[in-house]
């Protein structure tokens, strides 16, 4: 049987799903953690449930894939390693030079790195992971699946900065947006869900956990997106600040002795839910904590997801549907009621009883004018998916 693997490669982590082929089946999934760290672990789940953790010194990338590849034959989740026919990876950022996932060949991945200045904290890991798996599976076709290839269809009104136009044309300066594989997963599953063509619906896929981000589709297709030239700009996260208004960088920086490294560093790490609760980056840690500032930081961060979705509302003229995802849009119950809430007067007629468990189901009456949909994202299905489609393997 041919299977595929996707894998999201973080600085000293990569997490990975198998799945077989053409069922799209889960056959192991599982994680290598602190790689390059003391106390080290690599974690390997069968379908059957059965788990494997071990901890082990795992000093670099290419160590911790060859331990997945020797896990997967100890566990008899691939007798032969040519039954794995190809391995897509989660890379943040193409630029404006991958408009579409990619099979890797040399050039490519050097523009990946070429391309690590818009996403340091990514790029270059989702590189490394690459290039160890080049290593060790070089007869097999590397795949790198972008979360900004989904936003290319956005309109130069959407993308553009009202900053001087050279520093596009020179620097390509501009919103690229995040989470497109996601995004792109849960828009034809809300397609699917309400039996409709996804070319004639208006959707707004808000797509919540410790990274957030709001998505406007127009037939089938990104309209625009909170997340900007990096996944820092938008709504409040979960260190992240989202939106803030640049001259408060600099006055900070005056007012601190910051320099503008260690600022974006505090934007991207101690802000959002932390920087305002002073408790928790989790929305889970916040929900049942009566602490003044806890239960503010969840009042602002439902606050700025309602300010999205109504400009996005705004934009497109009305929606035929919202959905939820990720972490806390799958999994938490009463940010799903407020966010409906909000919009009751759009139409929005909630289903209260059927939002209070998870699970992918609408959340609405029959008779709202907005749908509002749960759907779990995955993105390693479709991270899979573009291997299969792109690699031609079955």
């Amino acid at each position: 049987m041919k299977k595929v693997l996707a894998v999201n490669s973080g600085s000293s982590s990569f997490k990975f799903k198998l799945f077989s082929l053409p069922d799209e089946k889960v056959v192991a999934r599982g994680m290598a953690d602190r790689v390059g760290l003391a106390e080290s672990t690599f974690t390997i789940v069968l379908a059957n449930g059965e788990s494997h953790q071990k901890q082990i010194a795992i000093p670099d990338q290419e160590a911790a894939v060859n331990l997945l590849i020797n896990a997967l034959k100890k566990y008899h989740a691939v007798e032969k390693l040519h039954e794995i026919v190809g391995v897509g990876h989660r890379v943040v950022n193409g630029g404006e030079y991958f408009k579409d996932s990619a099979v890797i060949n040399k050039d490519n991945l050097q523009k990946i790195w070429d391309l690590a200045g818009f996403a340091p904290l990514h790029n270059p890991a989702e590189a490394k992971g690459i290039e160890a798996f080049m290593h060790v599976l070089p007869d097999v076709p590397q795949v790198a699946v972008f979360d900004t290839s989904f936003h290319q269809t956005l309109d130069p009104v959407h993308y553009l900065y009202s900053i001087p136009y050279d520093y596009y044309k020179k620097y390509v300066a501009r919103k690229y947006g995040a989470h497109g594989t996601s995004v792109h997963y849960v828009t034809l599953e809300a397609a699917k869900m309400m039996q409709r063509d996804v070319k004639d619906l208006k959707l707004i896929i808000c797509h919540l956990g410790s990274g957030s981000s709001i998505t406007a589709i127009k037939n089938g297709k990104s309209y625009d997106t909170s997340m900007g030239f990096s996944p820092l700009s938008g709504v409040t996260m979960g260190t992240r600040s989202g939106d803030i208004d640049p001259s408060l960088v600099q006055h900070l920086m005056h007012e601190t002795g910051a320099s503008i490294d260690e600022m974006i560093d505090i934007l991207n790490k101690k802000s959002g839910l932390i920087g305002l609760s002073g408790i928790s980056s989790d929305m889970r840690d916040l929900k049942y904590n009566d602490d003044p500032r806890a239960v503010l930081a969840r009042k602002i961060f439902i606050n700025r997801i309602v300010r999205y979705i109504g400009s996005y509302l705004a934009e497109m003229g009305g929606a035929d549907g919202i959905v939820l995802t990720a972490g806390v849009g799958e999994g938490d119950v009463e940010v799903r009621k407020q966010i409906m809430d909000a919009f009751k007067y759009m139409g929005v007629k909630p289903d209260y009883e059927a939002n209070k468990s998870n699970g992918q189901k609408f959340i609405t009456k029959p008779d709202s004018k907005i749908q509002v949909m749960i759907i779990p994202t995955n993105e390693e299905l479709m991270i899979a998916r573009d291997v299969v489609r792109l690699t031609k393997c079955c």
